[in-house]
């Protein structure tokens, strides 16, 4: 495809689900999301739960990680769902996130966090600082769900406004900067 074609196509968004604790609520909250961004067309999208995609904790090379990392180098944004555990995000994402190097550069990352009273948005915070590390760009909106299990219903649906609504908020800031970033790896290769 010229560069032309590929500048008009949809970018290929990764959804990291980053819980991999028996009883999560991850999936729900990442379902949910799945389907607000599977309805824009502005993305492809596809999914790493790394609760069905394990990788080494000492960060050995395996199959695993070469298809992860092959995911990774093959899109243009990502977003990480990610749980709050003891003010921190869960080991399994900083694990995944360590996986990988090069594949990240140069590529935004959005949150959609989850937890109790501060909905995750302490993890998200710290998320922020690792993403720098590793040459991503972090787009200014999130989206948080507070007292989470109170936020959906039986569907896996939530009235939570906020949410709805930054959803689509993170969505346009993902695919601006999605967009303008593949055009500036496309012209020049990240100098990571």
């Amino acid at each position: 495809m010229n560069r032309l074609g590929r500048a008009q196509s949809p970018l290929r968004l990764e959804v990291i689900v980053g819980s991999v604790r028996a009883g999560r609520f991850a999936p729900t909250v990442a379902d949910w999301f799945l389907r607000a961004v599977r309805a824009n067309p502005d993305f492809d999208t596809g999914t790493l739960d790394l609760a069905e995609f394990p990788l080494p904790q000492d960060l050995s090379e395996n199959d695993a990680v070469r298809l992860f990392r092959s995911r990774l180098a093959a899109a243009d944004a990502f977003v990480l769902v990610t749980s709050e555990y003891n003010h921190g995000y869960p080991a399994a994402l900083k694990n995944a996130i360590d996986s990988a190097k090069h594949e990240w550069r140069g590529k935004p990352v959005g949150f959609v966090s989850y937890g109790g009273v501060s909905g995750g948005l302490r993890a998200v915070e710290q998320l922020r600082q690792v993403v720098a590390e590793v040459h991503m760009v972090s787009v200014r909106e999130s989206v948080s769900f507070h007292r989470v299990r109170g936020q959906f219903g039986a569907a896996g649906e939530t009235a939570d406004g906020a949410a709805i609504d930054g959803a689509g908020r993170m969505l346009r800031q993902l695919s601006w900067w999605g967009r303008a970033l593949r055009t500036a790896r496309d012209a020049d290769p990240y100098p990571g």
